[in-house]
């Protein structure tokens, strides 16, 4: 198939033109085949970008799908509408799914329902525990043989830390990414929002900042001490960052990675028992914002992902204590980043790609992804940067049709998606 896109801005890295001047791009049988301006290919289809950006695809490092069968959770059909429809040509599944990725039998099923019925690049991430459970070690070398892109636990922690440093060990032998979420649970407790102002107005138990802190502190510290390649994923803190900062300076092997909400909304978005604000980790202070804003500014903070964790509205529609975690974000990260980031100026464009696509690409070895160069997977995205938009959670693809955005006035839609040989086209 051949495809060929014109009059475009294109923002990626490793490559020559720049962001204003306007070029092809050619596409045959899903790479890109020629970059340069007035191409002409007979029989090709013709994309007009209409002075718009054109990206590469993003790269979602934390998504979860549900693999369950139930029609109230997001499969892979589903996550493959949300995902087309936000920008992301690829999407990096979390383990604790249904069934939990924990085996090379696990993996292989995702690859052939991915095969089957997903539009985009879903890439699984091997449990290192089995059944997530936190307690022995799964079988991480036969996964990684299989195509699991890097060991997680999803959005447990491993307290143990005799076994988390074994884990280690081994992914440094197999030289893979540990992807790990930071929560003391043992800190945490039965907390539902961040430790602080909200706990007391609200009556309800916190979560406080010390439970990620303290769990980031221990990580980095493994990571020196085996060499492994440590991903933290969800970072919140101020303290968090101002670690991780810490670490880089000092040579540890580390990348970091941060979700849009950790860094748009404060805890006091759950004032009036608001539920859809209601995520793990829980939203923190302005301060903790701030922090988070400098971070992905100076480099600490590597990745932004979408950390799409959804769940049914009936789960969100009760009591604060009984209401599930999670957030439906797999189709508004992107232009939640692009207006809260790039619109006032903490970041420049090519950063913002840097956030997205180039760095999840390099951090999970995607050779062929993350940049628009010749030779690359096709995989793009055309968006308008200019026009305003609302979200409406009802509009969603996901079956979890709620957001705590609702009726935020945004910029950045995408209006075309290619995946490889593939085009999806959103009005």
């Amino acid at each position: 198939m051949k495809i060929l896109i014109k009059n475009g801005k294109i923002v990626s890295n490793e490559f020559d033109y720049e962001l204003n001047k306007n070029s092809d791009i050619y596409i045959k049988d899903g790479v890109i085949e020629d970059i340069a301006p007035n191409i002409d290919i007979e029989d090709a289809e013709i994309i007009d970008a209409g002075d718009n950006f054109i990206m590469p695809g993003c790269i979602d490092m934390y998504s979860k799908i549900c693999e369950s069968g139930y029609e109230n959770k997001d499969n892979i059909i589903t996550i493959s509408k949300s995902a087309t429809s936000g920008g992301f040509t690829t999407v990096i599944s979390a383990p604790n799914s249904q069934p939990v990725v924990d085996n090379k039998t696990v993996v292989e099923y995702v690859y052939t329902k991915t095969r089957e019925q997903a539009n985009v690049n879903i890439f699984p991430y091997g449990s290192m525990t089995k059944g997530c459970e936190g307690n022995e070690v799964a079988g991480i070398g036969e996964m990684i043989k299989a195509g699991a892109i890097g060991l997680s636990d999803g959005s447990y922690t491993i307290l143990d830390t005799e076994l988390i440093r074994n884990i280690f060990l081994y992914s440094k032998m197999l030289d893979v990414p540990v992807v790990t979420f930071c929560e003391d649970k043992n800190l945490a407790r039965n907390g539902v929002i961040n430790d602080g102002i909200m706990t007391t107005k609200m009556g309800l138990l916190g979560i406080p900042q010390i439970a990620e802190d303290i769990i980031v502190a221990r990580n980095l510290l493994l990571a020196q001490d085996t060499g492994a390649k440590l991903h933290i994923t969800h970072v919140t803190t101020k303290g968090a960052v101002a670690l991780i900062r810490h670490a880089k300076k000092s040579g540890i092997n580390v990348t970091a990675s941060t979700c849009p909400h950790y860094f748009t909304l404060s805890e006091k978005a759950v004032e009036g028992y608001n539920t859809f604000a209601k995520v793990s980790p829980p939203l923190r202070t302005e301060e903790d914002i701030q922090a988070i804003k400098d971070g992905l500014k100076d480099g600490t903070i590597d990745v932004i992902a979408t950390g799409h964790t959804p769940v049914s509205v009936e789960r969100k529609l009760t009591e604060f204590d009984n209401a599930a975690f999670g957030i439906s974000s797999l189709e508004i990260a992107f232009p939640v980043t692009f207006t809260e980031l790039v619109e006032n100026g903490v970041l420049s464009v090519n950063e913002f790609v840097e956030k997205l696509s180039y760095n999840p690409a390099k951090i999970l070895s995607l050779d062929k992804k993350g940049c628009i160069k010749k030779g690359n997977d096709a995989d793009i995205i055309i968006v308008d940067p200019k026009n305003d938009f609302k979200i409406y959670g009802e509009s969603f693809f996901s079956r979890a049709k709620y957001s705590p955005y609702d009726g935020k006035i945004v910029k950045g839609k995408t209006i075309v998606t290619i995946v490889k040989d593939k085009v999806f086209r959103f009005g």
